[in-house]
């Protein structure tokens, strides 16, 4: 599915998405990713929901969000509250949701100039 660009200049947005990919800046990756709405965007070493660590939630923490939009892959998922628990302690909100929700809602975020953070799992069918 294709999305509309962003037309605030200077932030990452989701052009598009689908089955094993996600287009940033209509730029097509196959990998899980870290994107910040006005950073870096960076591989995340998961492959799917059950390969999340603690040490995946405090590199979200590094980036220091307003937000943190977790898209949990092609269902949505709920960690333990354990690994929750980075983000509570350094007082970060999040959402968690299946990863084409949570690029809709990411673009939304950084329509309305939030600082933003994106954790996406891609997956294929």
């Amino acid at each position: 599915m294709k999305l509309q660009s962003d037309p605030h200049s200077g932030t990452n947005s989701i052009t598009g998405y689908g089955n094993g990919y996600v287009e940033i800046n209509k730029i097509p990756y196959r990998h899980a990713v870290l994107i910040s709405s006005d950073g870096a965007i960076s591989a995340w070493p998961v492959q799917t929901f059950q390969d999340l660590q603690p040490s995946h939630f405090e590199q979200m923490v590094g980036l220091q969000p307003e937000l943190i939009i977790i898209g949990t892959g092609n269902k949505q998922h709920f960690p333990k509250p354990e690994l929750l628990q980075t983000l509570i302690s350094a007082k970060i909100g999040f959402e968690l949701m299946n990863s084409q929700a949570a690029c809709r809602t990411y673009n939304i975020l950084v329509g309305e100039g939030r600082r933003v953070l994106l954790a996406l799992i891609v997956e294929a069918n």
